[in-house]
């Protein structure tokens, strides 16, 4: 008699960051894995900075990354990806995002979730279908200009993949999003080059079945 195989969804996924970064989860141990960028922000201050500004440095790296944590969480992330080391003396002005899931109906009962990434690509203009683990996904990329009137303080390059949960019922998708603060006057190539840093990031991505 024939069998009918019932696959599992995945419990989670991996992702590996470049080397310097930091990783701030949202929901649970946010405190503690920002104090830990701090006191290692603080241990790379130059030998000749003054140690009657360090509090100083301490409050304002504090208020910084309450910020940015307030900022990802109130977009529904649940984890943070942060630069937290120089790359050849520059300070990265980068995020990664990852997001709750959300769920969306299907375009059709008999269509699966490569039907909605389809319906979204003709409709977001720089989307394209990529492969993450086995899994189809969907990537945008934009430059958004800055509007202080919708909450957007500043001009920055957003990368964007939406990713399905292979067998998830209903179906689920994950959001990652990467921003780079865009520099008056500065290279477009220089954030292409991020860019490209965020799409070998997610090249590491894979499921977990933990």
């Amino acid at each position: 008699m024939a069998t009918t195989e019932h696959r599992t969804a995945p419990t989670g996924f991996n992702l590996v960051p470049p080397p310097g970064w930091d990783v701030i989860p949202l929901h649970s141990g946010t405190k503690e894995a920002m104090n830990h960028i701090v006191r290692k922000a603080v241990a790379q201050l130059p030998a000749g900075f003054p140690k009657d500004d360090i509090p100083k440095a301490r409050m304002k790296l504090i208020q910084e990354m309450k910020r940015v944590v307030r900022q990802a969480s109130a977009k529904g992330g649940m984890t943070l990806y942060l630069p937290t080391e120089r790359l050849h003396g520059v300070a990265l002005p980068v995020s990664i995002v990852a997001s709750e899931p959300i769920e969306i109906p299907r375009v059709r009962p008999d269509k699966g979730p490569e039907a909605v990434l389809l319906a979204l690509a003709s409709e977001t203009p720089g989307a394209e279908m990529r492969e993450l683990d086995d899994t189809a996904a969907l990537r945008s990329e934009r430059d958004v200009p800055a509007d202080p009137a919708q909450g957007v303080d500043a001009a920055h390059r957003q990368v964007e993949y939406f990713v399905p949960i292979p067998d998830s019922t209903p179906d689920q998708y994950l959001t990652f999003s990467f921003s780079a603060l865009i520099a008056p006057g500065s290279d477009p190539a220089f954030y292409d080059t991020l860019a490209e840093l965020f799409d070998a990031v997610m090249g590491t991505f894979r499921w977990s079945y933990a």
